[in-house]
């Protein structure tokens, strides 16, 4: 496979990095992880890895390389997404202030909310761009590689936001009381809203 494919243990390490490190999706998993527990974290991991793989798949077939050219679209994009990301911010900082144990039943982000914040997230849309160019090659094996990249990146992000997951669930031990989870809904709520807003700078 190296051999025929020598840019994949590069990639391998790329799709590590850019999926632990902290952004939207990651404090997402974690603030749903701690509220609702490990299971309910389990549809916001799948959706996202998902819609990013196919977003990967999508710009390598061609279908959404035009997309990713038009700097209007791009915009709109960003815009929608940073809107819901702040909608996403205020729900969870204006939560009951209840301890963990409550469980309450509210709407939570499911799967189709976490594929859709991909689908609407110009980063990542770029993300795909930069790995189609850099890491899939030309040559006739070139659509070949691009499906072992959505792969690859789809089975590697899988495991880094469960590590997100795992610490949510993790800190439930510390949210006993309704003043602690009110705090950590609350710092959860302005790292998913700096996160937000500081990528229209990136």
């Amino acid at each position: 496979m190296l051999s025929t494919f020598p840019t994949l243990l590069p990639f391998l390490f790329f799709a590590f990095v850019a999926s632990i490190t902290p952004g939207p999706t990651n404090i997402l998993v974690l603030s749903n992880s701690a509220r609702y527990g490990l299971a309910a974290a389990v549809p916001i991991i799948f959706g996202a890895c998902a819609s990013a793989a196919t977003i990967v798949l999508l710009v390598g077939s061609g279908t959404g390389s035009s997309l990713t050219a038009l700097p209007s679209v791009q915009t709109a994009m960003q815009w929608i997404g940073v809107a819901w990301l702040s909608y996403l911010s205020w729900q969870i900082f204006s939560a009951p202030a209840e301890a963990v144990t409550a469980r309450d039943t509210d709407a939570r982000l499911g799967w189709v909310g976490a594929a859709g914040l991909q689908l609407i997230n110009p980063k990542t849309w770029m993300m795909a761009l930069a790995v189609v160019s850099v890491f899939a090659g030309g040559g006739e094996q070139r659509l070949v590689h691009v499906m072992y990249l959505s792969l690859a990146f789809f089975l590697i992000s899988l495991p880094c936001l469960g590590v997100w997951a795992l610490l949510g669930a993790g800190s439930a031990q510390w949210l006993r009381s309704p003043r602690a989870m009110q705090r950590f809904n609350r710092c959860m709520a302005l790292l998913l809203l700096g996160s937000a807003w500081l990528s229209l700078w990136a």
